[in-house]
């Protein structure tokens, strides 16, 4: 069971921001920038692009109201996606709040929260899903 299996079933507690059938997304404890979501699929598979095709279809369309969610919540330019898949054998993307390439940037130092900066962002951007 991956990291984020645990996550899902509860054994890790997480920010979620949003959860259906076949997803979850939370925000990331380690964030390049504040509201830096993960969207998963709940299903175990490791390589994003390994995703049957209709599951990679929905994700991104599961993805569309959170980006939307976060660009509202933190007022950046708009939400950035990237798919990287190192840190966990579980497929994921990040949602990141971008105004500059460089918030991108997963080289330079990740932001600290506290748990009340982690629930405001997380209260902010929920309010905000459409």
């Amino acid at each position: 069971m991956t990291l984020f299996s645990k996550i899902i079933a509860g054994e890790i507690p997480s920010y979620k921001i949003a959860e259906n059938e076949n997803f979850f997304a939370f925000l990331d404890i380690n964030p390049v920038a504040k509201g830096h979501t993960l969207v998963i699929p709940k299903q175990e598979i490791d390589r994003f692009f390994e995703l049957p095709d209709e599951l990679l279809r929905e994700m991104l369309v599961f993805a569309k109201p959170i980006a939307h969610a976060i660009e509202k919540a933190t007022g950046c330019n708009r939400c950035g996606i990237t798919v990287i898949g190192l840190e966990v054998p579980h497929a994921h993307m990040h949602l990141i709040p971008v105004s500059d390439v460089h918030d991108m940037d997963f080289k330079k130092p990740k932001l600290k929260l506290s748990k009340e900066e982690f629930v405001q962002i997380q209260e902010q951007i929920v309010s905000n899903i459409l």
